[in-house]
């Protein structure tokens, strides 16, 4: 029998803690996505919300405010709490905070800054409290890297870059670890400075890319790619979003789509369109008002308002984890054109967590912490 103690300590993790204990190892994350998805199926998960299912909790904040202190309304700007549950080979719960603001990157910040508090699942006391932004970056980018392993051409050679910032490096890194045989990069972006700073970072990361090109819009980047990533950061409001057009699109087409977008006339019918978990994405248009799209701008709640208001079959909105199931039918062909809804659960966080956790106590990294001998409180 296991003898009991009120002593609680945890760990805590620093950003570079969290790099010695492999939070970068992207293929290694692509496989710890893969077993979310497959446990997300199964049922053997647990996310806020009436259905277990939501993104999570967000504070955001009034454009004037008659409260000194307060702040207001601009780019980006919330507080985010992430909570939930993983069972199989995880067996733990955990929290990601954030806050978010697109001006801190005037003071030298990301955009987001994220811890994640990583919980024992019975009593709720903290296995480890972590440094986060490289957790969820690397565990979004690793999600269109399991979409690839099970959508993309087996053959594909080129892939379209639009946006070359934080989000877009993990995903060609987990595009890279599913479909080695890559080797051609096309870049669009804002400035010539980020296009030119993401040719470097790839020339030393990723040097399968033998062959790299800078192009001038989104539609060079898109032509003749068999692997394409769209994420650019932008305001909320269709007007805003960029636009993807079907003629853009090389037959056999996969394109992740992690951030806001529209799609031009006949893509509709001319792809096919799969989500990460269509259950997530039903969660939020259920939370904010009609039409959805309109303050979340990813391309599945683009198609659950056109299936709401009965211009689209349900069905066009296909769930990714359904097919790695084998309930319904991975590509069909090389000519299908895919379309990838990205939108990232805290599912994702519990799993990469847990596996960088386990790695840090095996490796010794990190610095204990004692929380209390005895609660003061019991």
């Amino acid at each position: 029998m296991t003898d009991f103690t009120p002593r609680i300590d945890f760990r805590f993790l620093s950003e570079p803690d969290m790099i010695a204990a492999g939070v970068t190892d992207m293929p290694a994350c692509v496989d710890a996505m893969e077993e979310t998805l497959r446990l997300v199926d199964a049922g053997d998960y647990r996310m806020a919300g009436p259905d277990a299912n939501s993104h999570g909790a967000m504070v955001t904040f009034p454009r004037e405010s008659p409260h000194d202190g307060m702040p207001l309304d601009g780019a980006h700007r919330r507080f985010m709490a992430m909570p939930a549950y993983l069972g199989g080979s995880f067996q733990t719960a955990g929290c990601k905070f954030y806050g978010s603001n697109l001006a801190n990157r005037e003071r030298g910040l990301p955009r987001s800054v994220l811890m994640f508090t990583l919980c024992d699942k019975d009593t709720g006391a903290p296995l480890a409290y972590m440094s986060a932004n490289l957790l969820s970056a690397y565990r979004t980018g690793a999600i269109p890297g399991v979409g690839a392993r099970h959508l993309a051409r087996a053959d594909a050679r080129s892939v379209g870059i639009v946006a070359p910032g934080v989000m877009n490096r993990t995903t060609l890194e987990a595009f890279a670890a599913v479909r080695p045989g890559l080797d051609t990069l096309k870049i669009a972006g804002r400035s010539r400075g980020s296009m030119d700073a993401y040719a470097d970072w790839v020339r030393t990361e990723l040097p399968q890319f033998t062959n790299i090109q800078l192009v001038d819009s989104i539609e060079e980047a898109v032509r003749d790619s068999d692997l394409v990533s769209i994420a650019p950061t932008t305001p909320a409001g269709s007007e805003n979003y960029v636009r993807l057009e079907r003629e853009w699109l090389k037959p056999g087409a996969f394109v992740s789509l992690p951030a806001d977008i529209m799609i031009g006339d006949g893509l509709l019918d001319a792809a096919r369109h799969i989500a990460d978990y269509r259950g997530l994405y039903e969660a939020w248009h259920a939370e904010v008002p009609s039409p959805a799209h309109e303050r979340i701008g990813l391309h599945g709640m683009y198609l659950l308002d056109r299936i709401a208001e009965g211009t689209v079959d349900d069905a066009v909105l296909e769930n990714l984890p359904s097919i790695m199931a084998g309930r319904a039918a991975g590509r069909r062909d090389d000519e299908e054109v895919i379309l990838f809804s990205v939108g990232g659960m805290p599912v994702e966080d519990v799993a990469w967590g847990t596996v960088v956790y386990r790695n840090a106590v095996e490796r010794g990294i990190g610095q204990t912490l004692n929380l209390w001998e005895t609660p003061a409180l019991a």
